[in-house]
């Protein structure tokens, strides 16, 4: 699967106005059983988060058990999402960090 270029230029904006926005996570599930590409990451977490300027969700990083939990404040951080495809580029997302 290869991502257009242009796809991602035109997301840049609305990737950039994430970084770094603070939230609470307001729920939260574990994946064990993960779509194709990413089964080196399961068992993983993906959070909901309230920003105050709506709801995101996203992949909790950077945890330990304690942090996975309803009102944990957490903060957006870019990161690589999964390993370089044969093109080279590596694709980084928005996840999630608790503060």
């Amino acid at each position: 699967m290869t991502t257009s270029p242009v796809k991602i230029w035109r997301n840049q904006k609305h990737v950039r106005s994430l970084l770094g926005a603070k939230g609470v996570i307001v729920s939260f599930t574990i994946v064990r059983v993960p779509p194709a590409g990413y089964e080196s990451q399961a068992p993983y977490p993906v959070v909901l988060v309230d920003t105050g300027n709506g709801r995101f969700a996203g992949q909790l990083v950077d945890y330990t058990s304690e942090h996975l939990k309803v009102g944990q404040n957490v903060m957006s951080v870019l990161r690589r999402v999964t390993t370089p495809g044969t093109e080279g580029v590596i694709p980084y997302g928005v996840k999630f960090k608790p503060i």
